[in-house]
Parts: C-alpha cells; structure tokens; sequence
C-alpha cells in the first residue's frame, strides 16, 4: 500500500504532539475523492481541540488523529458515485467538519459534496484560507441570520480569520458594516470594505456604536452582553463561540432580539457561492502566514496568539 505524509496527533496537549509521520494513503469510498493537498489552512478551532476541546470529544477514539479541515489541492481519483470532479481538477473545501477532517496530509479522502472547484485566479494558499472562515461568515449571514440590503450590522474581530471575510461578505449583501479592531489594523478593516473602524482598545464599542439591526460575535464572554446594547429591537446576534448561556437568550428574548449561536457544516453547495465571489474579485482571503508541513507547530503558535490578521496557511 502507497504511504504518505501526515501530521499526527499523538496526544492531546502541546504543538510537541503533532509529528510528522509516514502513513498509509486513505482508502477512497464512492461519494469520495481523492485530492492531493496542496495547501491546508489551520483555525483556532485546531488548536483548541489540540488541547484537548471543541473538537476533541468526537475524536479522541480516532486512531492515527490527524487534525484540520480545510484544503485546497488536485483531485487524483474519483468513486464510483462522483460524476461532476474527474482528475485534474483543482479543488477546495472544507472537510468532514465537524467530523474528522485529516486534512494535515499529503492525500484526503473527501465527500465529493464538500468541495467545489477552485477558481484558477487564486492560488492553492488562498483557496485554503477561504474555506472554514469563510464559510463561517456566509452561513452565520446568509443562512442564520438573512443579511440584506441596508441592514447595519456590526463584526467583532474585523481583521481575524473569520472577520475579514465578514466584512466582505456583508458589503456583498449591500450591509453597512462597522468593524472592530485593534487601531494597527484600522487600515486593514477599512480596506475591506467596513464603513466605520471601532478602536476596541480605545473606548467601549457600544458606547459608539449605533444600533445595528445585526452583530457577528467572534469573540464571546462579555462581548455577547455588550453586543445586546448595539443591537435594534428585532435584531439578531449570532455567536460562533460556545458562552452563548441560557442568562443571555433570556435577555436577548426580553429585548426582542434574536440569539443564535452556530457551528459551520461542510457544504459544496456554500463553497460554489465563495468560489464565484473569488472568482470574480468580490472576494478575497489575506494569507497573513505561510509554512511548510513539517513546521505545522509554527504554524499553530502563530494562530494561539490570537492576533493573525487573516489567516495562516500550511503548504504542503
């Protein structure tokens, strides 16, 4: 049987357990393809299942655990069920999400309805990069909480991985957007396309903020209660971080207001929608980092710091 390259999970904890290891190719099933990766990118959602949360729960019988979920690569192979990818094509998506991913490797096995095709005016980096985060933004706006037109909404964290192509996504709609951020990323936020920039660091965002009819919250704690002071009566709050409690619903219901929290799935069907907008320059991601696959630690300690602006991508 071909072997490969992959990084393991040895054990939950440090970015000393992730170990690069020759392993054998993944056995392709009928609704599957087989990519070749290229590129992958690596979400906080990586690191904390690392430590051993968010993810780790559904993974720990997994036997080798190969962390990541996101990829940009060529197809090699097609199953027996797949009749719209055929070797050659190029490809990104998101895999197995929130299921086991393995995607730190050479070579994933991938349902045929995760991915879409890659727009050849964007690198194998880039693809990686605009597929959970922005997949994140597109659902949280366009499933959960129906973006449109004229809508004020407000996006914590503009500049981060899942920020940016917020702020994108929402001036697609026709949204006006007020993003925030630290004051070294003003430019950076503006550049996207945000309307106004809110220097967290500098004042309280709902003393300046005015009401707004929607808030992606990136961040949790506190920021979900603060959040309700920004939001018009019928507006709607979505958070991707867990603190969402029963405390804040309640008050989100008592002022009229619409609490959500949600969990990106894996859609081919989302992907085409980012794959046009790429495609046609609506949108794009800001690879802020790159590393190569056997520095993948590196690659996890610049996403632990919190502060990438962007995303952070491994070659592979």
């Amino acid at each position: 049987m071909k072997s490969m390259q992959a990084i393991v999970l040895s054990d939950f904890g440090g970015v000393e357990n992730l170990l690069l290891t020759e392993i054998p190719h993944p056995v392709l099933a009928d609704d599957e393809v087989l990519v070749q990766v290229k590129a992958v990118s690596v979400n906080p959602v990586d690191i904390k299942t690392r430590n051993g949360k968010a993810l780790a729960g559904r993974l720990e019988k997994e036997n080798p655990l190969i962390l990541g979920w996101d990829i940009a690569g060529v197809v090699k192979e097609t199953g027996s069920k797949v009749g719209h990818f055929s070797p050659g094509d190029e490809v990104f998506g998101m895999v197995n999400f929130p299921g086991h991913g393995k995607a730190y490797a050479e070579y994933v096995a991938v349902p045929a309805s995760h991915l879409a095709l890659k727009p050849a005016n964007i690198d194998f980096a880039e693809a990686a990069a605009g597929t959970l985060a922005a997949l994140t933004a597109w659902q949280a706006m366009v499933r959960h909480a129906k973006v449109t037109a004229g809508d004020r909404v407000l996006i914590h964290a503009a500049a981060g991985g899942v920020g940016h192509f917020a702020v994108q996504i929402a001036k697609q709609l026709g949204a006006y957007v007020i993003g925030t951020s630290s004051a070294k990323n003003r430019e950076f936020v503006l550049s996207l396309g945000a309307d106004e920039h809110v220097d967290y660091q500098a004042q309280a965002f709902e003393s300046v903020v005015k009401p707004v009819d929607f808030v992606l919250d990136t961040i949790g704690g506190d920021y979900i209660d603060r959040s309700l002071e920004t939001l018009k009566t019928d507006g709607t709050i979505v958070s991707i971080v867990s603190g969402m409690n029963e405390q804040v619903s309640e008050k989100a219901r008592a002022r009229g207001i619409k609490g959500l929290t949600m969990l990106v799935e894996s859609s081919g069907d989302d992907m085409k929608w980012l794959a046009d907008w790429f495609e046609k320059g609506q949108l794009k991601a800001h690879v802020s980092h790159t590393y190569p696959l056997n520095q993948m630690a590196d690659a996890h300690r610049q996403v632990e710091t919190g502060h990438t602006v962007g995303k952070v991508v491994v070659n592979v």
